[in-house]
């Protein structure tokens, strides 16, 4: 996999990131980008099985608690990170422009991250789809006559910085959604790639979210 020319920085931790330290670790970065210190970072991790919840997360969507269950401070709902599953935090300098997105702008921000993984689903030949009122990326599964969430979206801004960020679906275990209501969404399920019959690799997803970067970013 080859990372953008230009920044951010892009690291892919190997094996699997443990959440709260992983967390922590990136607020100490995503605050040394404010402070002028450390430049903008993309960092592309797995986590082990764990639920998450956003600040607007209700405590009856977690159903049940054979995972973990940690409160964060992201924007959204109860969402699911795990091995399988390829989660982009997102690091950047929201004071000035960043390609299309335009500085001190939190709509074109999320706008943003979600024409990065359309575009990048898009080298996969899958149409991932934004939809009026749900959070996240969606696919039509024609062949099981379902709409199921391909990705998820979760931010948060600190004084126009922002960390947090994406979790895409490559080959996690879906059985392991059911102990959620996954983004508040309760008419509607989760897939992947794999589940789709795209039996992409991890590095290749990274290649693919790479590779789509500059073309929403610059």
């Amino acid at each position: 996999m080859t990372a953008p020319t230009t920044t951010p920085a892009w690291t892919a931790l190997p094996g699997l990131s443990p959440y709260e330290p992983t967390v922590t670790a990136m607020e100490a970065r995503a605050a040394a980008i404010r402070a002028g210190t450390a430049e903008e970072a993309v960092w592309l991790v797995e986590h082990p099985p764990t639920y998450t919840a956003g600040t607007s997360a209700l405590d009856s969507y977690l159903l049940e608690s054979r995972f973990p269950a940690i409160r964060t401070g992201r924007g959204g709902q109860w969402t699911y990170h795990g091995p399988g599953q390829r989660t982009g935090y997102v690091m950047l300098d929201l004071t000035r422009p960043h390609g299309t997105v335009r500085p001190r702008d939190v709509r074109a921000y999320v706008h943003g991250l979600e024409e990065w993984l359309i575009r990048a689903l898009d080298r996969f030949n899958i149409r991932a789809e934004r939809r009026e009122g749900r959070v996240g990326l969606w696919v039509v599964d024609r062949a099981r006559g379902t709409e199921d969430k391909i990705a998820a979206l979760g931010v948060r801004i600190t004084r126009w910085v922002s960390w947090h960020g994406v979790a895409l679906n490559v080959e996690p275990d879906l059985s392991h959604f059911t102990g959620i209501v996954p983004c508040g969404v309760q008419e509607h399920g989760v897939t992947s790639l794999h589940r789709l019959g795209v039996t992409a690799t991890m590095e290749e997803a990274d290649s693919a979210l790479m590779a789509a970067w500059p073309e929403v970013f610059g």
